[in-house]
């Protein structure tokens, strides 16, 4: 929770940042429907629901009880009577035994791996999921309705649908379908986001909206203003819903494993972009030790998914294929064995479930011994036949490069020649297989959860059996000589992982309350004056000011002594509405036919001037650079979209600690606005 030495959940800016990190804007009317993406029924009773009702129950008894160990702590420290004392000390000893019976409930939920695997029949080691964050509900109503009546000056009643779709898409995005659906639901929230933040986050006044999220693993509750804290979390669920779908996944087929590998890929982009941009995360599961853990989580099961691959792809009994196999599931083995190290240090040994930490060390010892049982498989299922002449100098050439530490004067030829040593070596691969198998069928009963698991022990025992029988077919009554001790074997892929950063352009969005108007001007770091109504008397010597831009047109001169001086319009102001019709996303054209068509001799324009305590800062705004041009081309390359800032999607929040150096070059760039050609849009009226 937050405490006063809590530092707020930051973004930190990324100096790569690119075009594809910004979210997309669709050109819409007035009659905008909202999104179309929609959550699941939160009461549908189905497995996964079930499981998330479980902890969101648990969550909340998590966050009663701390409350009552607060308050207890608090009475134990302030009082001096013994007596309140001892009473306040035995309630602190049972609230602490509820904490810890009910991290052991959330726990054994967070461990339920089945709820998340396929519904296949086909047998295959289990998969890791990630559980999704929970969240309580937020109602932006009240402080957003304030922030527009007293930052825009606008009636905050007109905008109750676009809060009402707000709220109703936050509500929706926490239930989403494990599914792309569900996926771009998150991503849509998570765009939308960016428009909330530059419309109602200013850096001199808070919105005074708390977000309150719940810790994935343990349930401890977290609660922050920033709005980074809530993107954070967003963020968070969208990488953890990528493991739920790529633990779902049949992976009898190839098709069913290129899907898992590119959901873990994604969800390892997704918490490798959660832990380079953000930083003083308030609870543990977003903390960059955390992260770093999940990362190669993720990178170890794409490893495992290529290693599954490659089994069903290798159909001949070759000896360099099975060398290869023998290869890759080493190298499954040494990066769950990463993940392991990763796990079991003093910081993660007690955040970590115990059943995630049996699973992994489970599975390193699992495909170290498949590594040996293919390495022995090779030497028994060679035969060095007269046409296999290739395949003996491939083999002669993969062979020194197989293991790690191979004794002196031993080449693959002689192995393969003498039939005992091939034997023998073969044997000794087969030893290590078992031994591997068994400590990993001894792992696996430790653990409660993994008992519970059909069908990871399945795998555990058909795997061992194969092995053993082998290995008894080899062991001979003459055999007096001790088995030599395997050579180990050198890990290697032949597919490394790829990290996939989220694309945050994949979804477009349309900024909810883009009737406030272009986020160049309207947005919460600008500041002006309120909205003047001026009454403009035509004269046959015209109205004496000069425009420029669009959306919203600016008035860059007026002339002295004109009708537009005598009114009260002043160079710098916008024009927000001709007539009572607003034109904040007016062109420069239909702006000015607004004001020559009227068949009165008055015309009656709204106007808002910008203020700024920086004068540079006002230079910037009566200045239109180049990039402004540019910025303007693109927007309309991307097919008229309205609205769109031309920062990127990092940009949403700053560091503290650049904050005071960067607030002239903030505002610069919030004054500095896009109009367009000036050439062409200049002109006296």
């Amino acid at each position: 929770m937050e405490g006063p030495a809590t530092r707020e959940f930051e973004l930190s800016l990324s100096d790569g940042a690119s075009d594809d990190d910004m979210p997309m804007t669709l050109p819409t009317d007035s009659s905008r429907s909202g999104s179309i993406r929609k959550g699941c029924d939160p009461f549908a009773q189905t497995q996964r629901s079930k499981l998330q009702h479980r902890r969101a129950r648990i969550n909340q008894q998590i966050n009663k009880e701390m409350r009552m160990r607060a308050g207890a702590e608090n009475l134990f420290r302030a009082t001096t009577n013994n007596k309140v004392k001892e009473t306040v000390a035995l309630e602190l000893s049972f609230v602490n035994s509820n904490l810890q019976l009910l991290k052991e409930e959330l726990e054994e939920l967070n461990s339920n791996m089945e709820v998340y695997q396929t519904d296949s029949d086909a047998i295959s080691v289990p998969m890791i999921p990630l559980g999704l964050k929970e969240t309580k509900e937020v109602d932006f109503t009240v402080p957003i309705q304030d922030f527009i009546c007293e930052h825009y000056g606008e009636d905050s009643s007109l905008y109750d649908k676009e809060i009402k779709e707000l709220i109703e898409l936050r509500q929706a995005m926490r239930t989403p379908s494990r599914n792309q659906a569900g996926l771009e639901l998150l991503m849509e929230y998570y765009n939308q986001l960016y428009y909330l933040d530059q419309r109602f986050f200013s850096s001199h006044k808070n919105l005074g909206v708390h977000f309150h999220w719940y810790d994935s693993l343990t349930g401890v509750p977290s609660s922050q203003r920033a709005l980074a804290f809530e993107k954070g979390s967003v963020l968070f669920n969208i990488g953890a819903l990528h493991t739920q779908i790529g633990a779902r996944q049949d992976r009898s087929g190839t098709a069913g494993i290129d899907k898992a590998i590119d959901a873990f890929q994604r969800a390892a982009g997704a918490f490798n972009y959660l832990k380079e941009n953000f930083s003083n995360a308030p609870s543990l599961d977003m903390s960059a030790l955390s992260l770093s853990m999940l990362v190669r989580l993720m990178v170890a099961q794409v490893q495992e998914c290529v290693f599954e691959r490659i089994t069903i792809t290798t159909q001949d009994a070759k000896f360099t294929s099975q060398l290869q196999l023998a290869q890759e599931a080493a190298q499954v083995s040494d990066v769950y064995s990463l993940v392991h190290q990763t796990m079991t240090q003093p910081l993660m040994k007690d955040y970590v479930p115990f059943s995630w930490a049996s699973m992994v060390q489970v599975k390193s010892e699992h495909f170290r011994a498949l590594s040996h049982y293919y390495a022995a498989a090779a030497l028994f299922d060679h035969s060095s036949s007269s046409d296999g002449e290739e395949c003996e100098k491939e083999a002669d050439k993969a062979f020194p490069e197989f293991y790690v530490n191979i004794a002196s004067g031993q080449t693959l030829s002689q192995i393969l020649q003498d039939p005992e040593k091939r034997r023998k070596l073969g044997k000794a691969h087969l030893r290590r297989a078992v031994i591997r198998h068994e400590e990993a069928m001894r792992v696996h009963s430790l653990c409660k959860i993994l008992r519970k698991m059909d069908i990871l022990q399945d795998v555990l025992c058909q795997t061992h059996k194969r092995s053993l029988e082998k290995y008894l077919e080899l062991d001979r009554e003459d055999d007096f000589d001790e088995t030599a001790e395997a050579p180990e074997i050198q890990a290697h892929t032949q597919q490394k992982p790829d990290i996939s950063p989220p694309g945050f352009s994949t979804v477009q969005v349309t900024d909810i309350f883009q009737r406030l108007g272009p986020l160049s001007v309207f947005c919460a770091r600008a500041r002006w004056g309120p909205a003047r109504v001026i009454c403009l008397q035509k004269r046959e010597g015209g109205m004496g000011l000069t425009l420029r831009g669009d959306s919203p047109v600016l008035v860059a001169g007026v002339v002295p002594g004109g009708c537009a001086e005598e009114a009260g319009l002043r160079e710098g102001d916008y024009i927000v509405a001709v007539d009572g019709q607003d034109c904040k996303w007016a062109k420069h054209g239909e702006v000015v036919h607004m004001l020559t068509s009227s068949s009165d001799r008055e015309v009656e324009i709204s106007v808002v001037t910008l203020h700024s305590h920086d004068t540079q800062v006002e230079r910037k705004a009566a200045m239109l650079s180049h990039r402004c041009d540019k910025e303007n081309t693109r927007q309309r390359l991307l097919g008229g979209a309205k609205g769109q800032s031309s920062a990127s999607l990092l940009n949403w929040n700053r560091k503290k600690k650049r904050e005071g150096s960067g607030v002239a070059k903030k505002l610069g760039s919030t004054f500095s606005l896009s109009f367009g050609n000036i050439r062409d849009t200049e002109a006296m009226y």
